[in-house]
């Protein structure tokens, strides 16, 4: 543990005397204690616990893990909105992710809230009670165990009883998906409730289909695409516009007030897979799916146009007629994170990542320039520039690669996945040797002669298919890029990469995403600091990685969501996948997925300290701080995923072999519970997924010294 906060500390170029991480200030006076709270304690062993070994092996030998929101002593928390409650004329999504707080002066601001995806047990076991009406799921399943449980509603229509049920499941998943607006008061007491009014709206999955008017809208070089009279693939006849968002995870705010939403797991609702011209495959590439596991294929019933989704979407919160845009100059990939710099006088710089594994760390460079960050009329310079994908060097230095059509074609070593060497196919193709990848170099010199069109509508090709034309161009396959965060004073970006472990789709370069004590693969995460260079290069360096203090890192696992306070403290929320979490077989030693704050100056500057843990099996997410810093909302993702309502108090035993803060042997027998109430706590009551709001009991902020 001192090893990461000293590299934490050196990397940031700080001192024994802490330098903050956005430039030099002031250490933090504390009264009384160090510490800015007393960090909540975890299932680890951990050195901010203030604990000796002997203490440690009492406190942690027998551990209960808790079904809610625990927090530091003397903090309070308010549940905001939750599943099922009325916004405008539809209801607040399920798996609430993203937050963006934009104030509308002192005590009043509008919260903008993305929903992901469906969690499939909680929400078919709560949706009657939730949102008073019932949900035909038994019976689709039970009509589809014929067909391995899939329907190419699209192309063979259903009859009957089971048509109508598939299209209300499919409807109501796509309703629960998306974009929210609700808006906020702060009363007396300096709470936060919401306070329903004109803005009040959403924008879901189905956005546009029944009123063309909520329709999206996009810009980009793709339009060109969306617009061709003939293509190779499938056409669903509107143009450039689009029906609805879903797969709504990360996001950002702009200087000018609008919210860029992240679409990222679109390629579990329709198809990923383009044509050279980029036009989208067929629905029944991706048929509708149900089964007790999961739903997929939702946009299968609605013959949705996979290359519509997959992008970037911006929303003007305070305009209610606002139906939301897709800027395809961003390109079209599993889209997490946005961090937006508008400078004056300069072109507007957006980063991105793409959430898999092997997936690319992005930056969009617009071919105009601002004249002033907060008029709204920036948003037209998202429509026009250049996306870049980022080349990591092992010594630290780094690259930006243009992806246009003149960008060579020079994919890095087997195993790869590439645009198929048929370009009248479509879709990816995986070499496995050197030959393969160096005839498909010879047959391919460009990324333009991998894809077709002419002008604008070849880049757009391009651009839909991001992912693969990066893969072809030799941008490095990363970790899991989740979040990016600029810094305000340096222009430095944060970006967190969550898991270093290789999958289906990729493996990340391993001579860049290492442990701390050099292991590979590093599943834990890390947090990367990238400082821009001259145009196209920057440095890059590790400030801090997760882990456990005795291999390394810093006591936390996997890091996802970033915030940074106005006194310059780094927040962070982690996502331990709902199967691992407090789990004896995949190393779920971590517990429930949980908030840490790591100040940037001061006595624990580089230390990681545990500021939350959430109920079981959900995520926590969104970390949207008010200006002053002195509340969090926060969002609670998917609670009771894996084994859904909890009932008659159940848990189960399970058993961890640790080790305390010197290194001594620790057995701990873990009591975990089996479902979740979050957030009534009642026995047998739904878990819902929720946002709430974070204070101090003196209303003073967050991190202010403890007195």
């Amino acid at each position: 543990m001192a090893l990461q906060r000293r590299q934490f500390l050196l990397l940031l170029g700080a001192g024994v005397g802490g330098v903050a991480l956005w430039g030099a200030r002031q250490p933090r006076q504390a009264s009384g204690s160090a510490l800015p709270f007393q960090p909540v304690r975890s299932t680890l062993p951990l050195p901010s616990d203030g604990l000796n070994p002997a203490e440690q092996r009492q406190a942690y030998r027998v551990v209960r893990v808790s079904d809610a929101l625990e927090l530091p002593p003397g903090y309070d928390q308010s549940l905001v909105a939750s599943w099922g409650e009325p916004v405008g004329n539809s209801r607040f999504g399920f798996n609430n992710d993203y937050l963006a707080l934009l104030p509308q002066g002192a005590d009043r601001a509008l919260l903008t809230v993305n929903f992901e995806y469906i969690s499939a047990l909680p929400w078919r076991q709560g949706f009657a009670a939730v949102v008073g009406r019932p949900l035909p799921y038994e019976a689709v399943v039970a009509g589809l165990q014929t067909s391995s449980s899939s329907w190419d509603v699209w192309s063979q229509p259903l009859q009957g009883p089971l048509a109508q049920q598939v299209d209300q499941l499919a409807r109501e998943a796509l309703i629960d998906q998306g974009v929210g607006v609700i808006a906020l008061q702060r009363d007396a007491n300096g709470g936060w409730q919401r306070d329903p009014g004109r803005e009040d709206r959403r924008i879901h999955g189905l956005s546009g289909l029944d009123d063309p008017a909520q329709q999206l809208r996009s810009t980009g070089p793709a339009t060109a695409v969306f617009r061709l009279s003939k293509r190779r693939g499938y056409d669903d006849g509107l143009g450039d516009r689009i029906i609805g968002t879903f797969a709504n995870c990360a996001g950002g705010t702009t200087p000018w007030g609008t919210v860029l939403s992240a679409e990222e797991n679109f390629q579990s609702q329709v198809p990923e897979a383009v044509h050279a011209d980029g036009s989208a495959f067929p629905p029944s590439a991706r048929p509708f799916q149900c089964s007790d596991r999961g739903i997929r294929g939702l946009g299968n019933p609605f013959g949705l146009a996979g290359n519509k989704y997959g992008w970037m979407v911006e929303v003007n919160p305070a305009d209610p007629s606002d139906p939301g845009t897709k800027h395809t100059a961003l390109g079209r990939f599993r889209h997490e994170a946005v961090a937006v710099a508008a400078k004056a006088g300069e072109p507007l710089v957006v980063y991105s990542g793409c959430d898999r594994r092997g997936g690319h760390l992005y930056r969009f460079v617009s071919d105009g320039s601002i004249s002033d960050p907060n008029d709204p009329a920036n948003s037209r310079l998202l429509a026009k520039g250049t996306l870049y994908g980022a080349v990591f060097n092992p010594d630290g230095s780094g690259s930006w690669r243009a992806l246009r059509p003149e960008t060579a074609v020079d994919p890095l070593p087997a195993p790869a996945l590439l645009p198929h060497s048929n370009r009248a196919r479509g879709g990816a193709e995986r070499l496995n040797s050197e030959a393969q990848r160096q005839a498909y170099r010879e047959r391919y010199r460009t990324l333009g002669d991998l894809y077709v069109g002419d002008g604008e509508a070849q880049l757009g090709a391009l651009l839909i298919d991001a992912h693969l034309a990066a893969n072809a161009a030799g941008i490095t396959p990363t970790a899991r890029p989740e979040d990016t965060v600029m810094d305000p004073q340096s222009g430095d970006l944060l970006v967190t990469f969550t898991s270093g472990l290789p999958g289906s789709d990729g493996t990340p370069d391993m001579a860049i995403f290492r442990g701390p004590q050099g292991q590979t693969p590093w599943n834990e995460g890390w947090i990367m600091r990238l400082t821009p260079g001259s145009a196209d290069d920057f440095r890059w360096s590790m400030v801090a990685t997760g882990g456990k203090p005795q291999d390394g890192g810093l006591g936390f696992a996997n890091p996802d969501n970033l915030a940074v306070d106005p006194g310059g403290d780094l927040w962070m929320v982690t996502d331990i996948g709902t199967s691992t979490q407090n789990s004896d077989k995949n190393g779920g030693s971590f517990g429930n997925n949980s908030c840490w704050v790591i100040p940037t100056s001061g006595p624990q500057a580089g230390e990681a300290l545990c500021f939350a843990t959430g109920p079981v099996e959900c995520e926590l997410t969104g970390l949207a701080l008010t200006p002053k810093g002195e509340n969090l909302f926060l969002a609670v993702q998917h609670p009771g995923e894996r084994h859904g309502t909890r009932t008659d108090r159940a848990e189960e035993a399970r058993a961890f072999n640790l080790e305390l803060s010197n290194g001594e042997p620790l057995e701990q027998l873990r009591w975990v519970p089996l479902g979740s109430n979050w957030p009534s706590g009642q026995d047998g009551a739904v878990p819902r997924p929720g946002v709430v709001v974070i204070h101090r009991r003196d209303r003073r902020p967050l991190l202010a010294p403890l007195s």
